[in-house]
């Protein structure tokens, strides 16, 4: 993982850094998913960040996701978080999860130079289980 650059991250609610930070340090549901029946990895052009999603899905649900990679403090939480997000939901509901969707559960402001970076592990997920390779929110704009 990258080390964290301090002037990405300015004027931004202690609390919601604290969070932010814990997703990185302790990611959830990060690692190798042994019979995944979907998986899908890409990249960040723009910075390198790397990231693959496994899931375990039965009936159309998802019963277990995981992912791996490396990356910026923002694209490995926004993984962190998005996996504890879909764990027990329908496959359908990955269609529906919008940009501002992550941004919000995210919980920090995302500036345009790192929104790529938030967006990531949304655009990895949405390829792997529907094959849309447009970044989230493109499809709007």
């Amino acid at each position: 993982m990258t080390a964290p650059n301090p002037n990405d991250l300015l004027d931004v609610d202690p609390l919601m850094m604290d969070v932010l930070l814990d997703h990185y340090k302790h990611p959830h549901n990060f690692g190798a998913l042994p019979g995944a029946d979907i998986v899908h990895a890409e990249g960040n052009p723009s910075c390198g960040d790397q990231m693959e999603i496994a899931l375990k899905t039965k009936d159309g649900t998802i019963e277990d996701i995981r992912f791996q990679g490396k990356g910026c403090i923002i694209s490995q939480a926004a993984a962190s978080i998005l996996t504890d997000m879909m764990k027990g939901e329908r496959l359908d509901r990955v269609r529906e999860l919008t940009k501002d969707d992550m941004l919000e559960n995210i919980g920090i402001p995302i500036g345009p130079m790192r929104l790529k970076c938030a967006l990531l592990a949304l655009k990895v997920l949405k390829a792997g289980v529907y094959g849309q390779a447009e970044w989230p929110g493109e499809e709007d704009d």
